[in-house]
């Protein structure tokens, strides 16, 4: 059970990399962390650590590019006293083929995921945000979303859709007590980020970071998404970019080979 007071920060794409950090950072700044991701098992026990360490959480499995399960999941949602963050997290690149040759499959799943998926969940928990009278919705883009590399043009496109869709709501809804916040991550190494990118190829997931001394980290990020939302509520971090020091932009990354 919620005590009463006790904020809530719902993360999708939890059960794994930055979403699981994420949900781990903020558990311990003190919220009530909702964790959500198509993998039942991982998710609990995601929630089932952070439980054991003195923390609250909750497990839902969740796929945000169904409409139906969403609606769904924000109605569960309405037995806890409010909804306090929602961090967009879910998402994810397949492929680095050029767009000549790109699979229009790839780039439909990338955008379903990283815009619809935040579409729906934004949608969905917006009035409880509203209604919470201090609410923060989180958009995880990436420097994807706001420069272009050579074969990336379907991950690209799909997260300047998620830079777009942050930045617009933020117009949209000014004058209301939510906050809009996008973080940018550059080159973040996680477990599973660019294996799954290159469908379990793992010698070209290795390439992405060779290299390069130290790339972010999961907790890396999870540390500037915690610091963006535990900010004094007038204060609103509208976008943060951020990199490891080897990495000056998409394609400017300094490797030691």
């Amino acid at each position: 059970m919620t005590a009463a007071g006790t904020p809530i920060a719902v993360i999708t794409g939890a059960s794994s990399g930055i979403g699981a950090a994420t949900a781990r950072q903020l558990a311990a700044a003190g919220y009530h962390v909702v964790v959500t991701a198509r993998r039942k098992d991982r998710i609990e026990a995601l929630a089932a650590e952070i439980t054991s360490a003195g923390h609250l959480a909750s497990a839902y499995a969740l796929d945000v590019t169904d409409r139906a399960a969403v609606d769904a999941f924000a109605a569960e949602l309405d037995g806890f006293p409010s909804v306090d963050v929602l961090v967009n997290n879910a998402g994810g690149a397949l492929g680095a083929d050029p767009v000549a040759t790109g699979d229009p499959a790839d780039w439909r799943q990338m955008y379903e995921t990283n815009v619809i998926g935040t579409l729906n969940l934004t949608q969905a928990l917006l009035p409880a945000l509203t209604a919470s009278g201090d609410g923060t919705v989180v958009v995880l883009s990436s420097t994807a979303g706001h420069s272009t590399y050579e074969g990336g043009g379907g991950y690209v496109a799909a997260k300047h859709g998620a830079h777009v869709l942050a930045e617009t709501l933020r117009l949209e809804i000014v004058g209301t007590p939510v906050r809009v916040i996008e973080i940018a991550p550059g080159m973040v190494r996680t477990e599973e980020f660019a294996t799954t990118r290159f469908r379990g190829d793992t010698e070209k997931a290795a390439k992405v970071y060779a290299g390069v001394a130290e790339p972010l980290t999961a907790d890396d990020v999870a540390d500037t998404i915690t610091w963006a939302v535990t900010r004094p509520s007038h204060v609103n971090i509208d976008l943060l970019v951020v990199r490891p020091r080897a990495q000056a932009s998409n394609t400017k990354v300094h490797r030691e080979l």
